[in-house]
């Protein structure tokens, strides 16, 4: 929606990593020389962590677009908490590999002779794991077999490891890991941009769209953004994305810090709202609307969806209870039967008449907000999937 409003010719900020908006911050830059370093030796491990979100999976993917087909044969593997045996498997499907059965032996086998094959027509192999963190230790030692692979004395495998920063300290710490720690030939991690890096990566993935100073940024926005997402990109992209949607809503050509105020409090009502769902349905009868869909890829989140409903009726029961308070003060302020009250009761009456307005001007402006909030889930849950957009 807002790419529109805007005349992008795309999103910006989307979640999901795309080489063409790489942003070469001096951490990036330096893991970049330590993965040129270690592809240049063409063994062992190189090592890769960083916080959730701080561009270790873009960063593969710009690596990725750099690699000559011709000369490295590449598979990448994202993790779930995988054993030495399942860890097998799945690297010889990353490769293409059809193996029958489930037996490891028959993996080992088919993955030496893919490499093998690989080295024979000049081309050498680099395994990518993301979410190393996830593995067991098995796993890991597995991973560190397949190094052994040779053809006479070259080495047919590399391996690139991702993880999150508790993978790092379990590498240099954990007495199991030891031969794998000395096939480390490289090692970085990924330090969040700082405040004068958030403000270039902003401005660098707007210009990647065609932005040409619509919206503007007021003084202090960009060193608020930076506050709020303590430099992690994902974070800067999740803000990023809430507040060019509330600027297109409401038709804003300039973006203010009192908006990027208003977006934070919006994404943290929505993790307490999510929170408070969670509670809801699990004591939830099975009636209940949503209660029972599962959760899939591509939906609203059913806890989202039934804290909202609640929500929305606990919000237009609270407004007619204030009407109705209202119309009584009405009655009161006039006279019962057309009877002129007192100057005391008639205060009192004055009052609570202000109180049962204010109380209603307060519901009509949370049940705006509760709109603009549902409005902007659907929206980002309509973009997701350009299918849907279209639709």
């Amino acid at each position: 929606m807002y790419e529109q409003f805007y005349g992008f010719s795309g999103r910006p900020f989307q979640l999901t990593p795309d080489p063409q908006f790489y942003f070469e911050s001096t951490s990036h830059k330096k893991a970049m020389s330590y993965l040129g370093y270690g592809l240049a030796q063409g063994e062992g491990f190189i090592v890769i962590t960083g916080e959730i979100g701080a561009g270790k999976s873009t960063l593969v993917a710009h690596l990725m677009e750099r690699i000559d087909p011709a000369a490295l044969t590449a598979a990448q593997v994202v993790t779930s908490a995988l054993d030495g045996e399942e860890i097998v498997h799945v690297v010889a499907q990353a490769f293409g590999l059809h193996v029958e059965g489930h037996d490891k032996a028959t993996a080992l086998g088919a993955i030496e002779r893919f490499l093998q094959d690989e080295a024979r027509a000049g081309r050498r192999c680099l395994l990518v794991v993301d979410e190393c963190q996830n593995l067991d230790l098995d796993a890991l030692e597995e991973l560190r077999m397949l190094s052994n692979f040779q053809l006479g004395a070259h080495p047919l495998l590399q391996s690139l490891l991702l993880g999150q920063p508790e993978f790092r300290r379990t590498l240099a710490h954990h007495p199991g890991l030891e031969q794998l720690r000395q096939r480390i030939i490289a090692s970085h991690h990924l330090e969040a941009l700082d405040g004068g890096e958030v403000e270039h990566y902003v401005r660098h993935r707007l210009n990647h769209v065609g932005w040409s100073d619509r919206p503007l940024f007021d003084d202090g926005l960009l060193d608020k953004l930076y506050r709020h997402s303590d430099g992690i990109p994902r974070r800067v992209n999740q803000i990023m994305n809430r507040l060019l949607l509330l600027g297109a809503i409401e038709e804003r050509d300039t973006l203010s810090p009192a908006m990027l105020d208003e977006v934070i409090a919006e994404m943290a009502s929505d993790q307490n709202r999510g929170a408070r769902g969670q509670n809801d349905l699990r004591s939830a009868p099975a009636t209940l609307p949503f209660a029972n869909r599962p959760v899939e890829q591509g939906h609203l989140p059913a806890t989202e969806v039934a804290a909202l409903l609640a929500e929305r009726d606990a919000r237009t029961a609270e407004l007619e209870a204030a009407i109705g308070e209202l119309q009584a003060a009405g009655v009161d302020q006039s006279g019962v039967n057309g009877e002129d009250l007192s100057p005391e009761e008639a205060r009192i009456a004055e009052a609570r008449f202000a109180a049962a307005l204010e109380r209603i001007e307060s519901r009509l402006e949370e049940q705006e907000q509760s709109f603009r909030h549902v409005l902007t889930m659907l929206i980002e849950w309509l973009e997701e999937d350009p299918s849907r957009e279209a639709a």
